[in-house]
């Protein structure tokens, strides 16, 4: 009876998909081979390299070596064709590959793995894929960019009303707008490239943490995988992840600007704005408002930007408080890379092409930048420059101005030259030449001022940088 109750008890436990008891959970949890099959072109590509270092150094012979360069190669022949037999008994991408190579060229499969570990071959492919993943990313960078050009240049004459606050602060330029986001993502461009350039390095035969007896090459190994130098650290070697983290970090800054850009075209496609107008490319229908055109790609990559942060967070959590070296918990730094990576990349794209799409409603946006009395800034810098007020009385006077303007139902250029003068005697008819939207942005001409000649001249400043 007693041992009935203990199998009961064993069953409530361990049941459902565990059924077989403490093995099977050991098993699904240590397993990664369901993510990190991912990196399988890394994980041979590293193996080559050191298997042609080996042999440089007399450490492995030609015969072993050519048996091994040509069992990878059929590997990754198979992995590419969806031929290859993945097992999760044997936990993750490396031990797949080596128990393959084993099979198709026997013992000499055993001497693949000299001079190194897991801890240094995982860290080799990580930082692979991540440095090929940052190329990608900044590929797509500069093609967002590039549509963003495009667009400023159409729109450097086209007045909208720029924000602060979400209310009517001043007039602007569309293009003048389209280049706040170059700015942007130039900057996020920049910050790919800085990373590329710190991760460059190679921890390929750090093994475990302590380095190896044998006479290997790490620089021969560093080369031959595009890498500019070997890591210096053995133990910092096999134990950073500061290069996922940055990655992460990018990611997360990235994801932050195309949530805020996602954010305006929501806003600027709705009928009370009606600036901009997606097309059916990138919009939907509702399923029981047939007048609706929802912006659901511009929806999409604004919530993009939470799985990203998350990732972020999970990955700084896993480090936070692991010792040095290599442990288990580092196992857990893939999945999030890989995803946010992967939301990144299609939020970048899926950007991309919405900022092409765009048809821009210049009739409204014009209309809308004149409201809010957006020249009111206009009028106290004249005040100051031609009357000689000091600005804060010109602001004051301005304020009146405004007030006036409220109380008539009246924007400020429709004023008459009466009701300003007997705000200020110092008002002059010269005062209506400043208190247009198109005289508002071409008198703001100071460097990176929204005056379109000052818009033409930082579109083309842009494409000798690209």
């Amino acid at each position: 009876m007693a041992d009935d109750t203990k199998n009961e008890t064993s069953n409530q436990m361990w049941g459902g998909r565990f059924a077989s008891g403490p093995d099977a959970i050991m098993e699904e949890i240590n397993a990664s081979i369901d993510y990190d099959r991912k990196l399988f072109r890394q994980d041979i590509r590293g193996s080559l390299a050191h298997a042609a270092m080996l042999e440089t150094t007399g450490i492995l012979s030609s015969e072993d070596c050519d048996k091994i360069t040509h069992g990878l190669t059929q590997i990754g022949e198979e992995i590419e064709k969806g031929e290859f037999s993945f097992s999760r008994r044997l936990e993750d991408i490396h031990m797949n590959i080596e128990a393959r190579l084993s099979d198709l060229i026997g013992p000499a499969a055993g001497r693949l793995h000299t001079a190194r570990s897991r801890n240094d071959q995982v860290a080799v492919d990580f930082r692979l894929w991540t440095k090929e993943e940052l190329q990608r990313t900044e590929k797509a960078l500069t093609s967002l960019i590039e549509a963003f050009l495009d667009k400023a240049e159409r729109h450097a004459d086209d007045v909208m009303p720029g924000f602060t606050h979400l209310q009517t602060a001043q007039p602007v330029t569309f293009g003048h707008h389209c280049m706040a986001y170059v700015e942007m993502f130039g900057r996020d461009r920049s910050r790919v490239r800085d990373c590329i350039e710190r991760m460059d390095e190679s921890p390929l035969g750090a093994a475990a943490l302590a380095g190896t007896g044998f006479a290997i090459d790490r620089k021969k190994t560093a080369e031959a995988l595009g890498f500019r130098e070997p890591t210096r650290n053995s133990i910092d070697s096999v134990s950073d992840r500061d290069f996922a983290l940055e990655f992460l970090s990018i990611a997360s800054i990235c994801a932050t600007h195309l949530s805020r850009l996602a954010e305006e075209i929501v806003i600027w496609s709705t009928p009370q704005f009606n600036f901009v107008r997606l097309s059916d490319s990138f919009s939907t229908g509702s399923s029981i408002m047939p007048q609706k055109k929802n912006p659901d790609a511009a929806e999409l990559v604004r919530a993009k930007t939470g799985r990203i942060n998350g990732a972020l967070i999970a990955l700084l959590t896993v480090m936070k408080g692991l010792p040095l070296a290599y442990s288990k918990d580092m196992q857990e730094d893939k999945e999030q890379v890989f995803d946010a990576a992967a939301s990144l990349e299609l939020s970048i794209a899926a950007m991309t092409g919405m900022i092409r799409d765009l048809a821009v409603n210049t009739t409204a946006m014009k209309a809308a930048a004149g409201s809010g009395f957006s020249t009111a800034t206009d009028l106290a810098d004249w005040l100051v420059r031609e009357a000689g007020l000091p600005f804060r009385e010109a602001h004051h006077v301005t304020g009146r101005a405004v007030a006036l303007a409220e109380e008539k139902g009246v924007d400020l250029g429709s004023l008459s030259l009466d009701d300003l003068k007997a705000i200020n005697e110092a008002i002059t008819e010269a005062v209506y030449d400043v208190l247009t939207v198109d005289a508002s942005v071409a008198s703001r001409k100071s460097y990176g001022g929204t005056a379109p000649e000052r818009v033409r001249e930082q579109i083309g400043i842009w494409r000798k940088r690209l």
